[in-house]
């Protein structure tokens, strides 16, 4: 890496704009499994629910169980 400080400072932004997505695909993976599991209590099969967000029931259930 160039060791100027207009590099410094954009691979300072890139490594923390990486940090950023990897919270929010963590917020946004577990939001999605509590309300697929949510869904399911209230009564939906892990099919419905798949058929829903367009995902095999057999991934829903993953989902669910957090694999």
């Amino acid at each position: 890496m160039p060791d100027n400080p207009k590099c410094k400072a954009a691979a300072k932004a890139v490594a923390a704009a990486q940090k950023q997505f990897e919270r929010d695909s963590k917020a946004a993976r577990e939001a999605r499994r509590k309300a697929f599991a949510k869904a399911q209590k209230d009564g939906l099969s892990l099919r419905e629910i798949g058929e829903v967000v367009g995902l095999d029931h057999s991934r829903v259930g993953q989902i669910i169980r957090g694999d």
